[in-house]
């Protein structure tokens, strides 16, 4: 199971099985991951260069992205 969230630029999928909770996503973005909060991922809350860079530094890639067209 995976959820994906979308700005219209990006969008940013998360498998949560693969998730080694290493904050990695929070400590570099926290406006947009909140882990407490439901949804707890707010994309619109950074670009997409931002999310981008941040998704690429999840150690268990649990968060990948794909551009939309």
């Amino acid at each position: 199971m995976s959820k994906e969230y979308s700005n219209g630029e990006i969008t940013i999928k998360w498998a949560p099985k693969l998730c080694q909770h290493a904050g990695v996503c929070v400590k570099t973005l926290p406006k947009v991951y909140k882990p407490k909060a439901s949804p707890w991922i707010t994309i619109e809350n950074a670009s997409t260069d931002e999310l981008k860079k941040q998704v690429s530094k999840c150690p268990s890639e649990a968060l990948t992205y794909y551009l939309n067209e």
